[in-house]
């Protein structure tokens, strides 16, 4: 069971104050934050792509190759690479170059995006949203099986017998499908051998099972070893030393930053109760002391399948010093009860069978 952290670099107003970090300051703090998870144990830190005002992060690569050289051991993706609008010459060009930096860290976590504003910056028609991204992902995986490659497609102009470097380290550099739970999505991730990373940040968690189930049987029957395949979620969370202190301290900034997502894509008011719902037992919000969050996580593993955990913390813009504690406390008190645990409960189903 790996565990992580996950961030859009947000620099959305402070709620108590309305002040607005600048980019730079926010990317400064995310690099601290990924030379810290590496420093307390975590096993994967990711960075999401964006191309608004509120997220400081457009290039997850250069990111994350900041923190490269100032860590040992864990492991750097995006969180997720809007592939459909990126040419996936650059994106495996720019995570070759990361590989390197890290000495074989590097992963990519393509997705098509559930964010727009690439598109049209990029100049992609919204109208060929899947066509886009089941073309490039197959240029991205061309790419990473061969140095020389050949490709001609729709929505780019061909490739004729080019090498495309540097090389990574790791071969295959390992290549992640990120998934909102759409069916078409998980069979794809499937078929094609891919890990999954799903995002389960509403709802309860269990009702992601059944993909996790489907995601196997698609692998299975295209000839791959679904027990091999890792499954990762990434889901809103906050950890401080008691949960009605972590339950106070996220709840602003989550309140903020839904309610803004939620009037662009028509979602009702975003309140405490809500909040408090989704922090149960049955939800997706991983909010609480050590205690509460490990349980949770543990029930993930045993309930849906999950392999790889990532906490998204911050949501919205909070003290950079409340961040650090959370990512401490994940790698140094939740982070052991849940491999300990696991590990026990893994040994316990091996013997039975």
């Amino acid at each position: 069971m790996e565990l992580g952290i996950s961030t859009f670099v947000e620099t959305s107003p402070d709620v108590e104050t309305g002040e607005v970090m600048s980019h730079s300051q926010r990317l400064r703090e995310v690099v601290e934050e990924i030379v810290l998870a590496d420093r307390v144990g975590l096993d994967v830190y990711g960075v999401g792509e964006h191309h608004r005002k509120d997220y400081a992060a457009s290039s997850p690569a250069v990111v994350l190759a900041a923190a490269a050289s100032q860590t040992t051991r864990i492991r750097l993706t995006s969180a997720v690479t809007v592939l459909s609008s990126a040419d996936p010459v650059r994106v495996f060009q720019d995570f070759a170059a990361l590989d390197g930096i890290s000495n074989g860290r590097a992963e990519i976590m393509a997705g098509r995006g559930s964010f727009i504003e690439s598109f049209p910056l990029f100049g992609y028609d919204l109208n060929d949203y899947d066509e886009l991204f089941d073309e490039k992902l197959a240029l991205l995986l061309k790419i990473r099986e061969s140095e020389k490659v050949t490709w001609q497609g729709r929505h780019r102009p061909p490739i004729r017998d080019l090498g495309v470097y540097p090389r990574p380290v790791q071969n295959p550099l390992p290549v992640w499908i990120g998934s909102g739970g759409n069916t078409e999505s998980v069979i794809r991730a499937g078929m094609l051998g891919l890990p999954l990373v799903l995002a389960i940040i509403g709802g309860s968690p269990v009702r992601f099972a059944p993909l996790v189930q489907l995601y196997k049987k698609a692998a299975a029957h295209a000839g791959h070893d679904a027990s091999r395949l890792p499954v990762a979620s990434h889901s809103h969370g906050f950890i401080a030393e008691t949960t009605q202190a972590a339950a106070d301290k996220f709840f602003p900034s989550t309140q903020a930053s839904m309610n803004v997502i939620g009037r662009e894509r028509g979602w009702g008011h975003y309140d405490r109760a809500s909040y408090d719902a989704a922090r149960s037992v049955e939800g997706a919000l991983y909010v609480g002391d050590p205690g509460t969050v490990a349980r949770k996580i543990i029930d993930l593993r045993k309930n849906v399948g999950i392999t790889r955990f990532f906490l998204h913390v911050p949501l919205g813009t909070m003290p950079h010093e409340d961040v650090m504690r959370a990512i401490e406390l994940l790698g140094t008190e939740v982070a052991p009860r849940v491999r300990e645990e696991i590990a026990r409960w893994e040994a316990a189903c091996e013997t039975k069978q």
